[in-house]
């Protein structure tokens, strides 16, 4: 079947870029334009009409590119024109009376590519990353996984445990031949060195996942203490309804960030008090959930009615800093109890001291993404699969140590099994679908 869809965004612009991919392209170039299609990458102009009536639709660029030197593998075609929703429309309506074509799927350019051998699964990850990516930090990430570093360091891990696994499996086949105690020894120290390099890209403080889905910080705190407010002055514009009115924000308010480059989701969450509102109830556990979740915490209180017990003492003991609202209608110096927490006055009426809690945020993601050079994985897709490749291996080393080979054999063979799932070497049909439904369509 031959596929076709609009690869450029939608809305009104200057150029419209129509892909199309599979044995039909030929044809549908030919039925378009009355024309043989154009030499091999190389930018034409052409005429495009209604295929049955030779009316025009539009005049535009046409590139050939024949399988498998294309994206897909396959036969590819893309048809530039003008941007007009009518001229895509039309086109798109002509290319579906050409048999065997249909309007593609989310993600189906990309999953034919991979499908075909052009990308590994991990490169066709960081395309949808990149196409997603808002800030400098996730351009980034998702172009060193691009350029090949996680697939090599998995594949090269992958080979170690194949080398190993043959040792392995000869001793399996050949009973009668004792191994060397020297391959032995072997078998044991590179099966260590897999899994501690496993366990040191594990402990990567979930970093990869946090520059793809986004820093979170929770704004957290009693009621009528300036969240909401918080929240649009650091988002400058109105996120939240602000009101004087106790109780006002029932749901988590949720506002994208660019903060130097680092991508921040900040949400503003219910007031935490005693209600018997049950939405309200609702909203402060949606609230507690949210702080429990999150990166960092802003705990707001009121200057004039600071109260640290209970919840509140409890959000500001890791990853947090304590913002007192209102300073301007402080009247005596805060307690010793209080200044001992990472805090900061401010006053969001006055605009005081907003630039200084902006700092502390940054300080806090800077601390995060220390370790950003060092990151290979991206998704928990690829941090489930390294945890059970890293519980197989250390089931293999026990068994290993008993001698009882055909049973280590196994847990090796699944622990291979698992590094192969995360470049997409063996068999992954099952995870396919939930990769390639996250890319636009078009890709």
């Amino acid at each position: 079947m031959t596929i076709y869809a609009l690869s450029s965004g939608s809305g009104l612009s200057g150029v419209a870029i129509i892909r199309i991919s599979g044995r039909e392209a030929s044809n549908v170039i030919k039925a378009l334009t009355s024309r043989e299609i154009p030499k091999p990458r190389m930018a034409t102009l052409r005429k495009i009409n209604n295929i049955n009536t030779s009316e025009l639709i539009d005049e535009g660029i046409i590139l050939w590119f024949p399988g498998p030197e294309s994206y897909t593998g396959e036969d590819m075609a893309e048809i530039h024109i003008h941007g007009g929703k009518a001229g895509i429309l039309a086109v798109q309506n002509e290319i579906s009376k050409v048999k065997n074509c249909r309007l593609a799927d989310p993600g189906e350019f990309t999953k034919l590519a991979f499908q075909n051998g052009k990308i590994n699964l991990l490169k066709a990850e960081s395309i949808a990353d990149l196409i997603s990516a808002e800030t400098e930090m996730q351009r980034s990430q998702a172009v060193k996984i691009m350029e090949g570093k996680s697939s090599d360091k998995f594949n090269e891990l992958r080979d170690k445990l194949l080398k190993i696994l043959s040792f392995i499996e000869a001793k399996i086949d050949f009973p009668e031949e004792d191994l060397p105690e020297e391959n032995l020894k072997r078998i044991k120290q590179d099966s260590l060195n897999v899994l501690n390099e496993i366990n040191k890209i594990l402990n990567d403080k979930k970093v990869g996942e946090i520059i793809r889905d986004g820093f979170k910080i929770a704004i957290v705190g009693p009621t009528n203490a300036g969240k909401s407010s918080l929240l649009n002055n650091l988002s400058n514009r109105e996120v939240a309804i602000v009101s004087e009115i106790a109780g006002t924000t029932r749901d988590v308010v949720e506002a994208h960030l660019n903060l130097d480059g680092y991508p921040v989701i900040i949400s503003d969450t219910a007031g935490i008090r005693d209600s018997k509102d049950e939405i309200e109830k609702k909203g402060i556990k949606l609230s507690l959930k949210k702080a429990e979740n999150a990166d960092l915490k802003l705990v707001v209180v009121d200057a004039k009615s600071i109260d640290l017990s209970g919840f509140l003492d409890d959000l500001l003991k890791n990853d947090a800093i304590l913002v007192v609202n209102k300073s301007d209608l402080l009247k005596k110096k805060l307690n010793p109890k209080i200044l001992k927490h990472n805090h900061v006055l401010i006053s969001l009426k006055d605009n005081l001291n907003i630039d200084v809690l902006i700092k502390k945020i940054k300080n806090s993601l800077k601390k995060k993404f220390i370790a950003e050079e060092d990151i290979l994985i991206t998704r928990e897709r690829h941090r489930q699969h390294l945890a059970q490749c890293a519980d197989h291996l250390k089931i293999f080393l026990h068994k290993n140590d008993k001698k009882d080979f055909d049973k280590a054999a196994e847990d090796l063979r699944l622990a291979t099994r698992h590094l192969g799932m995360i470049v997409g070497k063996i068999d992954v049909e099952e995870i396919l679908g939930s990769i390639f439904n996250d890319f636009c369509i078009g890709k």
